[in-house]
């Protein structure tokens, strides 16, 4: 079994983001991590291979320096990887997807290919679905469980509000992973030692035979504003009220 699992490249979420320019932000200082649910594809991915037999394949595109997020998720226990670079901060969906397929195509189809449900720094919660429709594949997102017997896959996700699907697919197929499905491992200094040895196969988009003509650019990027501290209302519950609408209607002007 082959299976290509799609990892990105992103900023911790602890970070503090100061923006440079009108469309980019200062990341020199920045620590960048694998995208936390790209993680649980990682994972999965792993442990089918070790009950089943097969290889896993990292594949990445961003920056020249998401190698150091391909080490650590080739130290989870991925065999190989592949890096397309790229130089800005932000490559939309579609450009994503294409980038991803190509490189794919060019490694050879696998059976199954594994995305987190999401980014957490754009979160467009898209690059999945174009991908899976860009080969014809089947596509369930948000997957808490997992189960492959030969050909098929029976996977478990949420659909809000405590609700659960259970959707039976064939492979090839596209599984967006999210918490739930499993743990992560940590992975232990000798296999940290391993991943550094493994195979990174790096090219760019112009080797891919991707142009960047047409893609989505991000024009102004502005902070969130700060929220305003909260005013404790006082008094019976009826001035209260009364007092909650007066703000909404005069000071807000919301209603």
């Amino acid at each position: 079994m082959k299976i290509i699992v799609c990892v990105k490249h992103v900023p911790d979420t602890a970070a503090s983001i100061k923006l440079a320019g009108d469309a980019g932000f200062e990341d020199g200082e920045i620590k960048f991590v694998a995208n936390p649910y790209d993680e649980y594809g990682v994972e999965e991915a792993v442990s089918l291979t070790e009950k089943n037999g097969g290889e896993v394949v990292i594949l990445t595109v961003g920056k020249a320096s998401a190698a150091a997020t391909i080490r650590g998720a080739m130290a989870m226990g991925a065999h190989r990887a592949i890096l397309v670079k790229t130089e800005g901060q932000f490559l939309d969906s579609t450009l994503t997807a294409k980038a991803l397929k190509a490189a794919i195509e060019q490694d050879g189809t696998p059976d199954m290919i594994f995305t987190g449900k999401g980014s957490v720094d754009t979160e467009s919660f898209q690059t999945q679905y174009r991908l899976a429709k860009a080969f014809g594949m089947p596509v369930v997102n948000e997957v808490t469980s997992l189960t492959v017997d030969g050909a098929k896959a029976v996977a478990e996700r949420e659909t809000g509000g405590g609700e659960k699907q259970v959707i039976e697919m064939g492979l090839p197929c596209v599984v967006g992973a999210t918490k739930g499905l499993n743990e992560p491992r940590y992975p232990k200094f000798p296999d940290i030692m391993k991943a550094k040895k493994k195979e990174i196969k790096e090219m760019n988009l112009a080797d891919l035979g991707i142009d960047e003509a047409g893609a989505v650019v991000i024009e102004k990027l502005e902070p969130v504003p700060e929220r305003s501290g909260a005013k404790m209302l006082e008094g019976s519950v009826d001035e209260q009220v009364t007092e909650l609408v007066r703000i909404l209607r005069e000071d807000e002007k919301v209603l």
